[in-house]
C-alpha cells in the first residue's frame, strides 16, 4: 500500500515512469473488469486503455487516503457506461449522480467441475455460456452492479460509493436483477434444449 501511495504521489508530480508502474501493477485487475463489462477481448482492451488514459488525466484529483484500485475501477465503470450511452445516442452520465436502469441480472460464480467427470465439465461450460449471453442482454447499469458485486467481490457499501447511489438502491437493484437473470438463463437453457446442473436454477 505504501509503495502504491509513493507511486501515486510521483505520478501526481508528472513522473510518467511512476504512472507506468501503476499501470503494470493494476492492468490485470482493470482488464478483468473490462472483459466482464464489455464481453469480448477487443472491446475490453479498448476500454482498459481509455480507462488508464482517463486515470492519468485525473490522477491529480486522487486523494491518497482512498484505495487506488477502487478509484481505477470507478473510472473504468464510468468510461464504460458513458461509451454505451454515446453509442446508443444517450446523454453521458456522471457516476457522482444517481441513475436508473430498466432491467437487471446476476452473473453466477463459475464453479469448478469435478475431476474425472466430463459430463459435469460440459454442463458447467454450457452454463457459463448461457450466463454470458444472459449478462450481455442486461442494461449497462445492472450489468455493472452485478459485475462489481458478484465478480469483483465489492461490498454493497463499496458498490454504492462507486456508482453514486444509495445502499438501498444497490440492494433492491440486485434483488430484482437476480430474479431477472435466473429467468433469462432458464429461458435460454430451454431454448437450447439444455438442462441446468442441479442447484443452478436459482442462487
Amino acid at each position: 500500500m505504501e509503495f502504491t501511495r509513493l507511486l501515486v504521489k510521483k505520478a501526481q508530480n508528472n513522473d510518467l515512469s511512476a504512472f507506468e508502474e501503476l499501470v503494470r501493477l493494476y492492468q490485470n485487475k482493470v482488464y478483468s473488469l473490462c472483459n466482464h463489462l464489455a464481453g469480448n477481448h477487443a472491446d475490453a482492451q479498448d476500454l482498459a486503455q481509455e480507462a488508464f488514459i482517463r486515470a492519468y488525466r485525473a490522477i491529480g484529483s486522487f486523494r491518497n487516503e482512498a484505495d487506488f484500485g477502487t478509484w481505477l475501477h470507478r473510472i473504468t465503470v464510468n468510461v464504460w457506461l458513458n461509451l454505451k450511452r454515446k453509442k446508443n445516442g444517450q446523454q453521458p452520465l456522471s457516476l457522482d449522480e444517481p441513475h436508473r436502469g430498466s432491467d437487471g441480472g446476476e452473473i453466477g460464480r463459475e464453479v469448478a467441475s469435478e475431476d474425472g467427470d466430463p459430463l459435469r465439465a460440459l454442463e458447467e461450460k454450457e452454463l457459463r455460456g448461457l450466463v454470458r449471453v444472459a449478462l450481455d442482454s442486461l442494461s449497462e447499469e445492472h450489468r455493472t452492479v452485478l459485475v462489481l458485486r458478484e465478480i469483483e467481490g465489492y461490498s454493497y457499501e463499496e458498490v454504492s460509493r462507486m456508482l453514486g447511489c444509495s445502499l438501498g438502491t444497490v440492494k433492491s437493484r440486485l434483488s430484482r436483477a437476480r430474479e431477472a437473470m435466473k429467468r433469462k438463463v432458464t429461458e435460454l437453457a430451454r431454448e437450447n434444449g439444455e438442462h441446468l446442473p442441479a442447484g443452478k436454477e436459482r442462487r
